[in-house]
């Protein structure tokens, strides 16, 4: 009997290699069709649409002026504390800690938040979000980066869920 079952075992052994070897391999079943970009997972952004909007002259002088009323009027928070700020999606300005100066609406999804005192060695936290109690902000990303050309300031863009740029409230924290 035991016979019987090596034979069989090594039979079924040389069936399944014979079929493995004459298939070409282990195939993996593939859609026939791609899925439209807007029904994919967005993790891979198109070039040229995460670019920041330029400096102008006009931001320049207002974080400027910041800084020196930073340095006049607070100190920047100390190591362990955060600077703060709950922001509409039409750019406006809700909620705030005393470091946060101003913000700025330069496109769809696109802000920025000033503050009175050098944030590029900081961490940034952003998440979609607003201070009505009585609604629930709508889904999306937000992504925040430091802001181009300008130490003392934070740039935000924030996106639907399928990636497009669309205007978002959020709420960001800047670790010190």
């Amino acid at each position: 009997m035991a016979t019987f079952f090596r034979r069989k075992a090594a039979a079924v052994t040389l069936g399944v290699l014979a079929l493995t070897l004459a298939g070409g391999g282990i195939a993996a079943a593939q859609p026939t069709t791609k899925a439209p970009a807007e029904v994919s997972q967005p993790g891979v952004r198109q070039p040229g649409g995460t670019t920041q909007p330029p400096v102008s002259a006009e931001d320049a002088r207002k974080a400027k002026a910041a800084m020196q009323q930073g340095a006049t009027l607070a100190a920047p928070p100390t190591a362990g504390a955060v600077a703060w700020a709950v922001v509409a999606s039409n750019g406006t300005l809700l909620q705030r800690s005393a470091n946060v100066v101003s913000t700025t609406k330069y496109g769809p999804g696109q802000y920025q938040v000033l503050f009175d005192y050098n944030v590029t060695r900081k961490a940034f936290v952003a998440t979609i979000g607003t201070n009505d109690p009585n609604n629930v902000p709508p889904g999306g990303e937000v992504s925040v980066a430091p802001r181009y050309l300008t130490p003392n300031a934070v740039f935000i863009q924030t996106r639907t869920s399928g990636g497009t740029p669309a205007d978002r409230p959020f709420h960001l924290i800047v670790a010190n």
